[in-house]
């Protein structure tokens, strides 16, 4: 093991790591990038359950699509991961006994009821996405008033989040910045993990605090700990290529037949009602797709925007994510680029990490700490639950240091469809333009989540 409080491994030493880190999340100032010259940009790069009637029974989490959602439920190997095994039980009841009862067990008489032969077994197909309050009034309140019990099955639509009485937002804000906190196991590990990525041993800012509570100690009074030696500042990058993403997108990466056939068969295991939804209707092609910014941003395309912003060849990065598909050589460009990118399995042992091992999202919570603690944390794909919890996490407790580059997929495919003809300080100048609008303060717009966008009355004004 590496000595505490630095990361394992070479990191390329480059003393001019000037690379927007005072930015503020409403500003990002442009950067000037040492490249002689102005080439195409073609060549800077080859290659649970739930008891309502204010009874919430704390069970678990779905699955590893809803990581960081409350009381859903997920399987890891044979064994239901629990709620306890993400957050803390007793705390999160705590944290909202004046709004919600939450018990652990149900009364002896309920748990012997057969809930699906009853009809109280909820699903996916009985409730719409993002359902109004008035649908759940109309289809499940009179299940919990004739059995008292309603079970919450693989459940993975949500409550809309607009039109919603003011209180009920007030509890979702309450639930999801402050009720919700790690277990300890994934507290101690994930500050070893900001730790070893920091090269530093204390508490930053209020992230740090939230995340970690007292794992992660204040710096000492009157001690010199912000030397030039330490802490590292670093950028979180969430990079959404994973075999899923991909196949799921319809769009196509270079890899011809081979690429086509491979996802092809993934998509007929994994994805059969989206195959049979194709067939009733003329499919976009891979090209069409990508100009309608539908298709998940490459690790070339990742680093071309970071190169494009400025972040120069020493930049240390934090790469977030499992594994991404088409493996090292996919990974090729953006590793010359920026050669200090580590993960988690870089930066901690196989016996840290041995506690998590079967368990993804144990693993994304660790990845998510170490994104939201960053110094700037950069997405790929939007529509990623990951990224967008991180980037709401960083809005309520960032204070407007905390910023979140969140590139156009539209805006960046019209860029690069001129990637033969656009010089590379045109290029950079499109970029900057397009995070700059990203940047901008934005209150919650109607049917927005607030999970993802937290500026609103109902959960950042003050009391």
């Amino acid at each position: 093991m590496g000595k505490q409080g630095s990361p394992r491994g070479r990191r390329v030493e480059n003393q001019d790591l000037d690379i927007s880190f005072g930015v503020k999340e409403h500003e990002f100032r442009s950067l000037d990038m040492q490249i002689g010259g102005d080439p195409p940009i073609g060549r800077r790069l080859s290659r649970g359950e739930f008891n309502w009637d204010k009874v919430f029974l704390a069970k678990g989490l779905k699955n590893d699509s809803a990581k960081f959602t409350p009381c859903k439920g997920a399987y890891a190997g044979k064994r239901q991961i629990q709620f306890g095994d993400i957050y803390q039980e007793d705390y999160f009841m705590d944290m909202l006994k004046d709004e919600v009862n939450i018990i652990k067990e149900l009364p002896p008489n309920l748990k012997l009821l057969d809930v699906e032969a009853a009809g109280s077994l909820i699903t996916d197909a009985d409730l719409s996405k993002e359902a109004t309050p008035d649908e759940y009034i109309k289809k499940i309140l009179p299940l919990l008033l004739r059995n008292r019990v309603v079970h919450f099955l693989g459940y993975g639509n949500r409550l809309g989040f607009d039109p919603l009485p003011y209180e009920l937002q007030r509890l979702r804000c309450k639930c999801n910045f402050h009720a919700l906190k790690f277990a300890p196991k994934i507290q101690q590990t994930g500050s070893l993990l900001v730790r070893q990525i920091r090269r530093y041993d204390f508490a930053r800012s209020t992230l740090d605090k939230q995340l970690l509570g007292n794992l992660i100690p204040h710096a000492p009074l009157g001690s010199n700990h912000h030397a030039a030696e330490g802490p590292s500042k670093y950028l979180a990058l969430h990079l959404r290529f994973e075999i899923d993403m991909v196949a799921y997108s319809m769009c196509e990466f270079g890899g011809g037949e081979t690429e086509r056939r491979e996802l092809q068969a993934y998509r007929e295991v994994h994805f059969p009602l989206v195959l049979e939804r194709l067939k009733e209707s003329k499919p976009l092609s891979p090209e069409e797709l990508r100009k309608m910014g539908k298709c998940p941003l490459t690790p070339e395309e990742a680093a071309l925007v970071l190169a494009g912003l400025g972040f120069k060849h020493g930049a240390y990065i934090y790469l977030a994510g499992s594994d991404i598909y088409g493996g090292q050589s996919r990974m090729q460009a953006l590793t010359t680029l920026y050669p200090n990118l580590v993960t988690k399995e870089d930066l901690l042992t196989p016996s840290e990490l041995a506690p998590f091992r079967n368990f993804s999202s144990q693993l994304a919570a660790l990845d998510f700490i170490a994104c939201a603690t960053s110094d700037v944390f950069s997405i790929t794909d939007s529509g990623s639950q990951l990224s967008s919890l991180v980037s709401g996490f960083r809005t309520y407790y960032g204070g407007g240091h905390s910023p979140t580059l969140r590139p156009s997929k539209k805006r960046l495919a019209a860029i690069l469809s001129r990637k033969k003809t656009i010089g590379w300080h045109s290029f950079k100048e499109k970029i900057r333009k397009m995070i700059d609008e990203g940047q901008r303060v934005h209150v919650r717009s109607f049917g927005r989540s607030i999970y993802r966008h937290p500026r609103c009355k109902e959960c950042m004004c003050r009391h």
